[in-house]
């Protein structure tokens, strides 16, 4: 059981009256995290960025170290980043596409991804098309299989989308996938930190995360994972100094790892915050701050689908720590802002982020409440009655 009482009193932004409920868009840290930010720009001021960042080299290099530990993977498999969509871009650019080449996405793939998908089979002449649904809203494992053959060369699976609970069932299809000879690509913005992720029983070709979210990390990180043959053989659609040497007047020659996915040029104080979040997250116990996560949404999804009027939106069989639902007689904005007054955050999730999800579902928005670890009981119930007094 994850120990509630350190960690309300590890997070600065509980206690104060509020209820947050936004794990899902940018979590609230812990205190170590922002002292970790906030010392080393201090010291960034003391004597220049070029030395303070001299003087956590180690430090630095155990960011991905942690990360390893927590997709229990090697650090040379991982590439830091400034986002999950930076991350997921770098290496789906890096992919080669040609004519009639087919990219399989998810119903509930994010727009950032769906977006980069349909902009380079316009340039390259490859299709996006769509892998459906089962009954529950899972990803269909049966229609997956039956889509596969040798064109597919690209198959981007979505743990846990924006707009909802369910968690699809991503290590079977991409077993499918990669039996076939495609790559896949997992992009786990809204699971990690929250659901384990193994990168060796996934299967995953690749993943993208983020740090804001339930990593509990600052804004302006991410971090990529390539299966270890991939980070030293692929060729991202970018390089400098940093991930390739200049070796000649007409030469270079990469890195022989996944730092050739990174550019020299970042924000040392971030990274630093980023090791911080994933090193506490070990130190509490991954699995029980999961177990933790998965109580609260459970209880807020059973407690509002009591109330009248109000419709929980989640889909799938197993679930995750995102709760989403509508109210009647008010907007999804409506209810955000009527919450909002109160002192309770929430947010929106719209159409326009999971397109093809919101479209066959027929809903222009839904409220997404996301609790953490660190919200207590009173606080959730707090939240349900506000919810019921709309």
């Amino acid at each position: 059981m994850v120990d509630e009482q350190r960690v309300r009193a590890d997070t600065p932004g509980v206690g104060t009256g509020a209820v947050f409920l936004d794990s899902a868009g940018s979590s609230l840290p812990p205190r170590v995290v922002t002292e970790t930010v906030i010392g080393h720009l201090r010291r960034e001021a003391e004597i220049g960025g070029y030395r303070a960042a001299n003087e956590r080299l180690d430090d630095l290099a155990g960011v991905k170290e942690a990360i390893a530990t927590l997709l229990n993977t090697t650090p040379d498999t991982i590439a830091l980043s400034d986002s999950a969509t930076r991350s997921w871009s770098d290496f789906f650019y890096a992919v080669p596409l040609r004519p009639g080449d087919r990219i399989l996405i998810s119903g509930a793939d994010y727009a950032s991804n769906a977006i980069a998908a349909l902009q380079r089979a316009r340039a390259t002449g490859a299709r996006v098309e769509q892998i459906p649904d089962d009954d529950t809203g899972r990803l269909d494992l049966e229609a997956l299989a039956a889509m596969m053959d040798d064109r597919v060369r690209l198959v981007s699976l979505l743990h846990v989308p924006t707009n909802g609970g369910l968690v699809n069932p991503v290590a079977e299809a991409a077993r499918i996938a990669r039996a076939a000879g495609a790559l896949v690509v997992l992009d786990a913005c809204q699971s990690a930190g929250q659901l384990p992720l193994d990168v060796a029983e996934l299967g995953v070709d690749a993943l993208s995360a983020t740090g804001r979210k339930w990593l509990r990390g600052p804004r302006g990180t991410g971090f990529l994972y390539l299966r270890p043959e991939l980070a030293a053989s692929m060729e991202p659609a970018r390089l400098d100094l940093h991930s390739a040497a200049w070796t000649g007047p007409d030469e270079y020659r990469m890195a022989s790892d996944a730092s050739r996915f990174e550019f020299w040029e970042h924000d040392v104080a971030a990274r630093l915050g980023l090791g911080a979040a994933v090193r506490y997250l070990l130190d509490l116990g991954p699995d029980q701050v999961y177990a933790a996560i998965a109580e609260r949404a459970d209880h807020l999804r059973g407690a509002l689908g009591e109330l009248p009027g109000v419709a929980v939106r989640d889909r799938g069989i197993e679930h995750s720590g995102i709760v989403s639902f509508t109210a009647a007689g008010a907007t999804p904005v409506e209810v955000r802002d009527r919450l909002r007054d109160k002192d309770i955050t929430v947010t929106v999730s719209h159409a326009s982020s999971t397109l093809l999800d919101m479209s066959a579902r027929g809903l222009d928005s839904v409220v997404r409440a996301s609790p953490h670890c660190f919200v207590g009981r009173t606080e959730l119930d707090r939240f349900v009655a506000a919810v019921a007094a709309l």
